[in-house]
């Protein structure tokens, strides 16, 4: 069993809201002809299934997007180590600016060149240093030009590191939107379908099959797990408060609405409602073993259907004596409780391991 903070749903205060949805209840006694029951729409149960495909794409997208937000930072960094280079080159440039000057102001006096012919003892030397002073504008002008393109590569490089920044900042603010409101809808979509189940089960009669859409089955393997994504919580022979004696199966931690899948091809021989197991699918396996699915919060096989291996047999849920969403699953001899078997060894022996 799996402890959960969230408290279930009573009946009572969910079963004016699910009568419309709920509609007649079907007898879960097997179909004489074996045609099993007539089924129903999929409803809260369709529409779990597909909130639980859209969370996974928007998963990939945020996992994706969460990549993209980690370069665009490398990226937003960079320019800033370059801003930071640039502004210390500004600052070197205007240093050497301030030098020139400066030996420009004591060399020349403010005094016209030909008062300085005039009154020069060496008139070849003064020329030599006015070609040297020549020399030295050119390079102040060079220096000038220098740090205007400097000052503008600074300008346009912060620019572009701030706009890298607010891009990020924008990306992660519409995937955390994206995840909460999917997440949101889903989390309230699964409550609404187990108090559908909770109504079924306190009835003890199930409404038959919820068809869904079902991805394509897993080809030559003839045997699966009967969930796709899961921890593994209390195992086969544990104990536990909740058990008269010793743990009967494997349960899996999964959340509501979760698919849970037949580990291998057989006939679904029993679809109850009620009791400790809550909703539950039983499945009759070649070579005369039995695979129970229970705590289910809708079942999508009917009494007598023929399965194959990765068939969805229902959806994951809390029904019955449990205190937390997960499946609880079990590999019997017979089809009655007290001759369980490890599932976990029984499946390792055909090539699933847990």
């Amino acid at each position: 069993m799996v402890l959960t903070t969230r408290r279930i749903p009573s009946v009572l205060a969910v079963g004016a809201l699910l009568l419309a949805l709920a509609g007649p209840a079907a007898s879960s006694e097997p179909d004489p002809e074996g045609s099993g029951g007539h089924g129903h729409g999929p409803g809260t149960s369709g529409k779990v299934a597909r909130l639980l495909e859209d969370a996974a794409q928007a998963t990939q997208e945020y996992e994706h997007g969460r990549r993209a937000a980690e370069v665009q930072r490398q990226k937003a960094q960079r320019l800033e180590r370059l801003v930071t280079r640039h502004r210390k080159e500004m600052k070197r440039l205007n240093a050497e600016l301030g030098r020139i000057a400066r030996g420009q102001y004591r060399d020349g006096g403010g005094i016209p060149y030909a008062a300085q012919l005039l009154l020069a003892d060496d008139p070849e030397e003064l020329m030599r240093g006015q070609r040297a002073a020549l020399q030295a504008n050119l390079a102040m002008n060079h220096l000038i030009d220098k740090t205007q393109r400097a000052a503008r590569r600074l300008d346009e490089d912060q620019q572009r590191a701030t706009a890298a920044w607010h891009s990020l900042d924008e990306r992660r603010a519409r995937l955390a939107t994206l995840k909460s409101g999917l997440e949101k809808k889903l989390e309230d979509a699964r409550w609404t379908l187990q108090g559908e189940a909770d109504r079924q089960v306190a009835a003890g009669a199930c409404r038959g099959a919820v068809r869904l859409d079902q991805p394509s089955l897993p080809k030559g393997r003839p045997w699966v797990a009967p969930v796709e994504t899961y921890e593994l919580s209390a195992g086969f022979g544990s104990g536990g408060e909740r058990w008269a004696k010793r743990h009967t199966g494997q349960d899996f931690a999964v959340g509501i609405g979760e698919p849970v899948r037949s580990v291998g091809a057989g006939r679904v021989v029993r679809v109850s409602c009620g009791g400790a197991f809550g909703m539950e699918v039983l499945v009759r396996h070649p070579g005369g073993y039995y695979s129970q699915y229970a705590h289910l919060a809708s079942v999508t096989v009917d009494q007598g259907e023929k399965v194959r291996a990765g068939q969805w047999v229902g959806q994951a849920g809390t029904t019955g004596n449990s205190t937390g969403p997960h499946l609880h699953f079990e590999i019997r001899l017979t089809p009655y409780l007290g001759s369980g078997v490890d599932p976990r060894r029984w499946l390792a022996e055909r090539g699933v391991k847990l």
